[in-house]
């Protein structure tokens, strides 16, 4: 019996991680951010879908831990190291942080698209990661899918070409 090719789909402020011939999804990236961490020669992969920077700006006491880049990537780190992935050999791709809406306002809290990428290049720096390809900003949204087996991350943009990184 052939080994069928699963698509794990991973929701917004969520988080999943995949072993090859299995790959995973996620789209609804605007700004937005996808990560893929991944260990190439274990052939394991994960993937988180971050909605917001950071999650002390959150009043509750109990919040969506992979809603958040400072939250989200360390859980997803633990999960690929629970899961056979080894620390040294982990790299990320990242996609998503768009502008979605053209805003002529000089608030910060505005720019969530590029406070979202700056937080995710933190963690992963903080956490030692490198960032080997990213496809950010714009303002176009993403739909991303990633094969562990080829290390390859399709990034499909509304109206625009497919892309590999």
């Amino acid at each position: 019996m052939k080994n069928e090719t699963k698509i794990v789909k991973v929701g917004i402020a969520d988080l999943n991680i995949v072993r090859s011939p299995d790959m995973i999804r996620t789209s609804g990236l605007g700004s937005c951010v996808g990560i893929v961490i991944y260990d190439a020669s274990k052939n394991i992969a994960g993937l988180a879908h971050i909605l917001l920077p950071e999650s002390r700006l959150t009043k509750q006491s109990h919040f969506n831990k992979h809603k958040y880049a400072d939250t989200a990537i360390p859980i997803l780190i633990d999960k690929l190291l629970a899961g056979g992935a080894r620390k040294f050999a982990l790299k990320a791709k990242l996609a998503g942080g768009a502008q979605m809406f053209q805003i002529a306002s000089p608030l910060e809290t505005m720019r969530i698209g590029s406070r979202n990428i700056e937080a995710v290049k933190a963690q992963l720096n903080e956490s030692r990661i490198p960032i080997i390809a990213s496809d950010v900003g714009g303002n176009a949204g993403r739909t991303i899918e990633f094969n562990p087996a080829t290390g390859q991350l399709k990034v499909r943009k509304v109206n625009q070409d497919i892309i590999y990184i």
